[in-house]
């Protein structure tokens, strides 16, 4: 009992106190702004480390969708994070608002970010139809969601999405979005001068 309830004090004590905070998985966020915004946990033991003050000041980086802390004695204090997706953005008065597949706003600018297309949902992020065309756009192969510029949808089962080199894909619902991806990709390689490719029914696309 001696042992057990000297290893407990020992944890408690300045000796286990943070020195050094870690962030891992961070891509598009500043790792060391994280850090930085952690910095209040320094000096104190690992065992007390105040998780409700590490979610207020993580709360700053509406990128971060899920953390986990990990103490790693006797000194580091690890955050492993899992950054928000974004789908696209939508266009007000205020700029263009990256958004992820629920909805969260990520950032707003003035000018429409590189790379990011412009979601025209009816309903806005709260509606099924936003649902959907968020599903969608995580689907969509990685070499085709470069050349995204423009996501639609006014029902859930709408879903239309436009490439960069002025192709139109009506996609219909999220459903099958996995086969849809494989089979757009297969009609793109034998109709590279297609206008339009529907494949609301992936068993029978239809090109135009």
């Amino acid at each position: 009992m001696l042992l057990i309830g000297g290893t407990t004090a020992a944890a408690y004590s300045p000796l286990f106190a943070v020195e050094k905070i870690t962030v891992l998985g961070a891509t598009t966020l500043d790792a060391a702004a994280v850090e930085a915004a952690l910095g209040e946990q320094v000096g104190t033991p690992l065992a007390l480390v105040d998780s409700s003050e590490v979610k207020a000041a993580l709360l700053a980086f509406p990128l971060i969708e899920t953390y986990a802390l990990e103490a790693k004695p006797p000194h580091d204090l690890t955050v492993r994070i899992v950054e928000r997706t974004p789908v696209g953005v939508i266009r007000s008065d205020a700029g263009y608002t990256l958004v992820d597949a629920a909805g969260v706003a990520l950032a707003t600018t003035s000018d429409q970010p590189a790379g990011q297309p412009l979601l025209e949902i009816d309903g806005g992020t709260d509606s099924a139809a936003f649902e959907s065309a968020g599903l969608v756009v995580r689907s969509v192969p990685a070499d085709l969601r470069a050349l995204l510029t423009g996501v639609s949808a006014t029902t859930a089962d709408d879903v239309t999405l436009t490439l960069s080199s002025g192709l139109t894909v009506v996609w219909g619902s999220s459903e099958d979005s996995p086969m849809k991806s494989e089979v757009l990709t297969k009609t793109l390689l034998s109709n590279p001068e297609a206008s339009t490719i529907d494949v609301t029914s992936p068993h029978a696309v239809v090109v135009g």
